[in-house]
């Protein structure tokens, strides 16, 4: 039996632009923004079509701030409720994102880590 893939890695900061550029010039990753998305960019790491993507984009406040990986999933409600009986919590219910990127949701280990979850 395989495991779940890790898919999608997010950098979250209240200085969005600020942590772009830092992520950019450290690891020589590629930002693309769109306007249409909040300031949010999507990263380019070099590693070709193998490598998990990510992305960078603005937070609210600062207990959003830090760095999320995301797994792919089949059923986000069944892993919520796992996660629950394993001793975590939800933090985001099931979400669509834009276009054809799917659903995602966020929980939180037992320790307080948010870990996402994409469907």
């Amino acid at each position: 039996m395989m495991g779940q893939p890790v898919v999608f890695f997010e950098v979250i900061s209240t200085d969005h632009k600020r942590a772009q550029l830092f992520y950019a010039e450290l690891f020589d990753w590629q930002v693309s923004g769109d306007p249409a998305m909040g300031g949010y960019g999507l990263i380019e790491t070099g590693g070709g079509e193998s490598a998990v993507g990510g992305g960078i984009g603005p937070g609210q406040d600062p207990t959003e701030a830090g760095v999320k990986i995301y797994v792919r999933v089949d059923d986000l409600d069944a892993y919520l409720a796992r996660a629950e009986k394993l001793g975590g919590r939800r933090l985001v219910e099931p979400t669509d994102l834009p276009g054809d990127f799917g659903r995602f949701a966020v929980l939180a280990d037992p320790d307080g880590n948010p870990v996402g979850l994409w469907a």
